[in-house]
């Protein structure tokens, strides 16, 4: 029998997140095809509790120099060589350093994919950035973008050749997202009768923008009965439960925390609401919509394009609280809007965004 590739994955932190919990999910699939060593350079290894047991993977936090480039692409060089894998997986702009080391002088073939960026890079690329990028991704045999507009930055600003950008959007289980929510997930929460909730599911980071959600939240009028689910956890969350306090919301907004049953919980929200400063093709949307949830947002990233018609004029500019107050406000007062839009928004994802053909995309990077 052939000994299983080893994939070496480089994560600027694999603590709970989209683009960490979308890997996993891909090496979940792959059972024990692949061999899989996951690299932490930030420290935490959270996510590693999404594999599930026996999958071969061994996730570990990277324990290297931490000044001087020089030294660090030394040190990065050696820990390639001692890993030998047959594919480096470098993950945005905090392993870039991995692909400059690799691309020096090749020692295995190189995928970097691109999914998004912070919130220092949320309206404009960074010029050091971008040419640090163009020297480091230079030899890699393909960047793998999620995104139409990830494909024109690493094509048009980046200047990466055409043929070497691969665009694989993001996929989501269909079948587990259409099920009904269960009684206690997330745990303390239940939803009242006649009550109707906006909900959201984030990690609580700037770069989400959940204080403008929750600002927007203030200002709806009292005549709905609403209240606030807000799913994830992060360094905002004590500016955040103050922000709640001084709008006077707080008995109306639930921080439920992180929670990795997150298909258990969608079904009791009946507007997903997405504040983010930046996104690309954010798997919250893409799982609200295989949940059948009417959906308003902020036009960032590919949100807008990833809807069906039905549901495109809740997306609003992200300049205007104005614009998505109005949005959910529509929202909140016509049932028959909001089941229309779940339901188109349900039948995009199956049609369009079933996991099943990016696990097949993914195969091919991997078996290139």
């Amino acid at each position: 029998m052939p000994a299983q590739p080893h994939l070496l994955h480089v994560f600027p932190t694999f603590a709970h997140g989209g683009v960490p919990i979308r890997i996993s999910t891909i090496i979940n699939h792959f059972g024990d095809r692949y061999r899989h060593t996951v690299l932490s350079l930030d420290g935490p290894t959270d996510c590693r509790s999404r594999l599930k047991p026996g999958i071969p993977a061994k996730v570990e936090a990277y324990d290297g120099p931490s000044t001087g480039l020089p030294g660090r692409l030394r040190a990065i060089r050696r820990y390639i060589k001692s890993q030998a894998p047959d594919l480096l997986l470098t993950f945005n702009w905090g392993a870039t350093e991995w692909a400059l080391a690799n691309t020096l002088s090749p020692i295995c073939r190189h995928v970097h994919l691109e999914s998004g960026f912070g919130v220092e890079e949320a309206e404009r690329q960074i010029p050091r950035r971008v040419y640090f990028r163009r020297l480091a991704l230079a030899r890699a045999s393909q960047i793998v973008v999620p995104s139409f507009t990830l494909v024109r930055i690493a094509s048009d600003i980046w200047k990466l050749p055409r043929r070497k950008i691969t665009h694989i959007p993001n996929g989501v289980d269909c079948v587990t997202f259409s099920r009904a929510p269960v009684e206690g997930i997330p745990p303390g929460f239940e939803k009242r009768p006649g009550e109707l909730i906006l909900g959201t599911v984030a990690p609580l980071r700037a770069e989400k923008n959940i204080a403008r959600l929750l600002q927007v939240f203030a200002q709806l009028p009292e005549s709905h009965t609403t209240r606030l689910l807000l799913v994830g956890d992060g360094d905002q969350r004590p500016h955040l439960e103050a922000l709640a306090t001084e709008l006077g919301v707080a008995d109306r907004v639930v921080f439920a925390g992180h929670c990795e049953e997150i298909d258990k919980l969608l079904g009791w929200i009946d507007i997903f609401v997405m504040t983010s400063d930046t996104e690309q093709m954010p798997n919250s949307i893409l799982q609200a919509m295989a949940s059948g949830r009417a959906i308003a947002s902020f036009d960032v990233g590919d949100v807008k394009a990833m809807l069906p018609d039905a549901n495109k004029d809740f997306v609003t500019p992200k300049e205007s609280d104005v614009a998505l107050r109005r949005s959910l406000e529509t929202l909140l007062g016509d049932t028959a809007v909001r089941e229309q839009s779940g339901a188109a928004n349900r039948a995009q994802a199956e049609e369009v965004y079933a996991a099943e053909r990016m696990f097949a995309a993914y195969e091919k990077v991997f078996d290139a």
